[in-house]
């Protein structure tokens, strides 16, 4: 059994059987609940914290594992209703008040109960993570010299220089700061580029994260349609005309939520069209590490093809190897680097060394090109029986573009279909999906699903979470049973 179910297991159970002791009671030695379960020291460690840490038992060293004190009444309940006030009363004077709504980012980042098939989920299954090679890594970076002390706010030089190595074009060093994560540097580039109140351009439909990053900001997203080629230049030429936005952000490969690869005729004429508007191109490169096995040749990120700073270029590794591997890294040439870099500072000091040098020790290592290598076969694999599932038992449901890259499907309902009642029944008959309308900073032309299929365990669970998924389409979907 894998060490984390078990683990969850074990706490369950010992979370049940609390009530045998009194306050303050001793609990069975460690030895005697490895003896008594039949798990391992390390799966009986761990339950154990996570039981501390949620209050129910005090571990005393050298004497063993007690029962919590019951919490007493803990002090009057405040008032906080001034709040509402204070939070509010500065929208009056702005042109967009800012909106913080983390809805459509939680969907792909809560985990679903137990038993659920996650079709929802944003990550690497953990059997796909190199769990080993990062640990590896982490050990020997924290043995680095001055692997504790404090880095260069714009980042190690050295892992600068492997991501503008990635980037390519006539990117440097100098042009990178490692940032904590594709949020993080999404949120400093909007920061930095757009004031409170302007336009800023999307893709319709677009990552919920980057929407709401910008609502946050007071930003009025301005939706620009894209097709399996990637955006439309000439309607994001109108937009521009339209809006005077200074910012367009796309994602140019493997597009979330389609899938799309911006179409090579249309690469150069988005920059142009940028830069006759004035306006920067934020690029979100955010999985270009997870290309399926039968992709072919990539294009290169737009920010190796812009000779005039006009791209801000996001790419990370987090997407490829596990959530909480947060390194990414901004490259962006001209002024506009030092306000990115000041926006940072002021944000966040800077990454922590160790997880900086942790990325060195991971990239450097012949683990490396070998997970990559293992996660491309397995996502196209994965991507096509999730494929061939859906032709199968949902025929009703269409799949307009089948990427080459990337982690998930995007699939148009039928004409009628309720989408909130889709999404609330599949959850019922045990399946986990992602809705299509936070995708959408305007009303959506249509009810759409997103799947993913990096999140699950396998083939097996992929079959049936679409079997379970018809289930609730037939019950809850369908215009016949509405």
């Amino acid at each position: 059994m894998h060490e984390r179910s078990s683990v969850g297991e074990l706490v369950e159970r010992l979370r049940g059987e609390l009530d045998r002791y009194s306050a303050g009671g001793k609990l069975p030695s460690s030895r005697a609940l490895v003896e008594r379960y039949r798990v391992s020291p390390v799966t009986v460690s761990r339950a154990l914290g996570q039981l501390a840490a949620e209050g129910l038992v005090v571990t005393r060293p050298g004497a063993g594992v007690f029962r919590a004190q019951p919490r007493g009444a803990g002090p009057a309940v405040g008032d906080t209703s001034w709040q509402e006030v204070a939070l509010s009363a500065d929208a009056t004077a702005e042109l967009v008040p800012r909106a913080v709504d983390a809805s459509g980012v939680l969907v792909s980042l809560a985990a679903p109960p137990p038993g659920v098939v996650e079709f929802n989920g944003g990550y690497l299954h953990p059997s796909l993570q190199p769990e080993r090679a990062m640990a590896a890594a982490l050990s020997r970076a924290g043995r680095r010299p001055g692997a504790w002390g404090r880095p260069p706010v714009e980042g190690l030089p050295e892992l600068r220089e492997w991501f503008a190595r990635g980037i390519g074009g006539a990117i440097t060093a100098a042009e990178v700061l490692i940032t904590a994560g594709g949020q993080s540097a999404l949120t400093t580039a909007l920061r930095a580029l757009a004031p409170p109140g302007a336009p800023v351009l999307v893709e319709s439909p677009t990552y919920p994260g980057m929407l709401a990053i910008a609502r946050a900001a007071g930003l009025r997203p301005v939706p620009v349609p894209v097709d399996p080629d990637g955006v439309k230049p000439a309607l994001l030429a109108d937009a521009f005309r339209a809006t005077g936005a200074r910012v367009f952000v796309c994602q140019p490969l493997f597009q979330n939520p389609t899938g799309a690869v911006l179409a090579a005729e249309r690469r150069g004429e988005v920059l142009r069209i940028a830069r006759d508007a004035g306006a920067f191109v934020v690029e979100d490169d955010f999985v270009r590490r997870l290309v399926h096995e039968d992709s072919g040749p990539l294009p290169r990120p737009l920010a190796a093809d812009d000779p005039d700073g006009v791209v801000v270029h996001v790419g990370s590794l987090t997407k490829a190897t596990s959530p909480s591997f947060r390194v990414s890294a901004l490259a962006a040439r001209g002024p506009v680097l030092e306000r990115l870099r000041t926006i940072q500072v002021v944000d966040t000091f800077f990454v922590p060394r160790p997880l900086q040098e942790a990325a060195l020790e991971l990239v450097g290592s012949p683990a490396w090109p070998r997970h990559l290598r293992a996660v491309s076969a397995e996502l196209r694999n994965r991507r096509d029986t999730m494929t061939a599932a859906l032709r199968l038992d949902l025929p009703e449901l269409s799949l307009p573009h089948i990427p080459s890259g990337g982690y998930h499907l995007w699939l148009r309902l039928p004409d009628g279909t309720d989408e909130p009642a889709l999404v609330a029944g599949a959850l019922r008959a045990g399946v986990a999906v992602t809705p299509g309308r936070p995708y959408f900073s305007a009303e959506p032309p249509a009810a759409h699903l997103r799947l993913s299929f990096a999140a699950v365990a396998g083939a097996g669970e992929i079959a049936e979470g679409v079997r379970r998924l018809r289930t609730a389409y037939h019950e809850n979907g369908s215009t016949g049973g509405l």
